[in-house]
């Protein structure tokens, strides 16, 4: 068997495994879907007759609330990667003859899945406070490929995470800055609408352009410079967490 295929094999065993963990403690999807759905409901129920975003805010806050479901599951992932690290489970599989890389793509991919099932839910409750996009179904297919993308990237970066800290409960403090980024973006005001510095942030920070490109498509109106700025900033950290995954990992296991 080719090495690309037992690779391939053995992150299918390592998908699985994750699976099941996430099965039986269901607790860290739950957490990535009813924190944004507390946001969306204060935030439209709320405070969004407050803002003047040019639309029904409903329709301007969603592509936010999804950015914010993919990072509000990433504490799981970076516990999950930290404790394989300290509890021993990694020299168990050394011992076991199973692909080292494996490892790592099964807590990426199962990353990726579950921010796909939060978002999934997000769009499910915003239908029912009025959300009306005017996506086609290629709109619709390419904003699925942005949250996927994003999901993989925030995997690697959060994989490496957990690996370079020291003790499951630093790990999962570890992602907090991610977790905060959307509020500091134009997930719930447009970023122009901001005082000077704040501004300037929330224009050139990672997940404003990938926002304003799920904007785009779920409203019918994408943006190719918000597009090409969107997959730039996922392929970028996808390929900084997983070099810093690989080395680190390299050194720890």
């Amino acid at each position: 068997m080719s090495s690309v295929a037992t690779a391939f094999g053995d992150s299918t065993v390592m998908l699985r495994r994750n699976l099941r963990h996430t099965l039986r403690n269901p607790t860290t999807v739950f957490n990535a879907i009813l924190f944004p759905i507390v946001i969306m409901l204060m935030f439209v129920k709320v405070f969004g007759g407050a803002f003047d975003v040019g639309s029904s805010y409903i329709d301007y806050a969603t592509p936010g609330l999804l950015v914010m479901a993919v990072s509000y599951g990433l504490g799981a992932t970076a516990t999950e990667v930290n404790s394989d690290m300290t509890k021993g489970i990694i020299n168990r599989f050394k011992v076991m003859d199973v692909s080292r890389g494996s490892v790592l793509t099964g807590h990426v991919i199962m990353t990726t899945l579950r921010c796909l099932v939060a978002c999934a839910a997000i769009i499910g409750v915003a239908f029912g406070l009025g959300f009306r996009p005017s996506a086609g179904p290629v709109d619709w297919l390419a904003a699925i490929g942005v949250i996927v993308l994003l999901g993989f990237a925030a995997g690697w970066l959060t994989v490496a995470l957990g690996l370079a800290a020291k003790t499951v409960e630093s790990a999962g403090i570890a992602t907090v800055p991610l977790i905060m980024l959307p509020f500091l973006s134009s997930a719930f005001v447009p970023a122009d609408s901001m005082g000077a510095g704040m501004r300037q942030f929330a224009e050139y920070q990672p997940f404003t352009p990938i926002i304003e490109t799920l904007r785009g498509l779920l409203m019918g109106q994408p943006s190719t410079g918000s597009a090409l700025a969107a997959v730039a900033w996922c392929l970028g950290l996808a390929f900084i967490g997983y070099l810093w995954s690989v080395s680190t990992f390299n050194k720890r296991a």
